[in-house]
């Protein structure tokens, strides 16, 4: 048993994709989510930029009483990662390897198609780590920087929205994948839109979902989950405007944050 809290980041709101998951499968934990609002996005950062925006949100995290942390960000994930690994006292865990363990089982003829965020997609980090795990398959991938900003101003379900799927997708859905790694946790406000494009012979993995199984199983194997006796209200922390935040945060979570949500200053945390 440990009922200190798990600590989850991302670059904006995308994250709180997988604290609405860990809700439904960890009910005893709690949460302290920090989102960089001030500073997405991640996607088209330079390598050097994305670590020293990784380092910053994780050492605010270890200032939480932190159990174990979740990068719930496909760019930080794929880029910053592999390069601090081992320099924190706690397992810091990826969206990358829980998504592709899923798409690698879910896939029937072996083409998987992955999107995401610029970053994402030229480090090539789920490909590789497919063709690792199951060498005879197909990869497809395609940057979709608009997905970011649609999400984020709210409009997951708009005429907008089907084109920029449309212009993003075609080639993926003319490869004859079966299988699509949502390489962004943000990408799953858009899975309605992006599902009816796609069709329904294809299974969209939502790295958000598969995560937030990954570090129940992960907590169960160490005995380090909460027994809920310290349970409070999961916290909430940006870097900018905490209005906007609240007011888009309902429609990823599904129900209103209003009042749990605080602005910190990031660089000098």
């Amino acid at each position: 048993m440990d009922n200190r809290c798990i600590g989850v980041f991302d670059s904006g709101l995308g994250g709180l994709t997988c604290v609405s998951e860990m809700i439904k499968v960890l009910g005893n934990e709690n949460i302290v989510y920090f989102g960089d609002t001030g500073r997405v996005p991640y996607g088209s950062r330079s390598e050097e930029t994305i670590i020293k925006y990784v380092r910053d949100d994780i050492g605010f995290l270890m200032k939480h009483h932190i159990k174990l942390i979740v990068a719930a960000c496909g760019t930080a994930s794929t880029v910053a990662l592999p390069v601090l690994e081992g320099e924190y006292p706690v397992p810091v865990i990826g969206v990358v390897e829980p998504t592709v363990d899923a798409a690698v089982k879910a896939t029937r003829n072996g083409k998987i198609g992955i999107i995401g965020t610029a970053g994402t997609i030229s480090n090539g980090k789920y490909a590789k780590l497919i063709g690792e795990k199951k060498p005879d398959a197909v990869t497809v991938s395609a940057p979709c920087p608009l997905f970011v900003p649609l999400v984020e101003n709210g409009l997951t379900d708009h005429e907008i929205t089907r084109l920029t799927v449309e212009m993003y997708l075609e080639d993926i859905k003319n490869s004859g994948v079966d299988t699509l790694i949502l390489g962004c946790t943000h990408y799953p406000m858009l899975k309605k839109v992006i599902a009816e494009y796609m069709g329904d012979g294809v299974t969209l993995i939502d790295p958000g979902a598969e995560t937030a199984h990954f570090v129940k199983e992960y907590l169960e194997s160490e005995d380090k989950l909460s027994d809920g006796k310290d349970k409070k209200e999961n916290r909430y922390f940006v870097s900018d405007a905490v209005d906007g935040f609240e007011k888009i945060a309902g429609l990823f979570m599904g129900h209103d944050i209003g009042g749990l949500v605080e602005k910190v200053d990031i660089e000098k945390c």
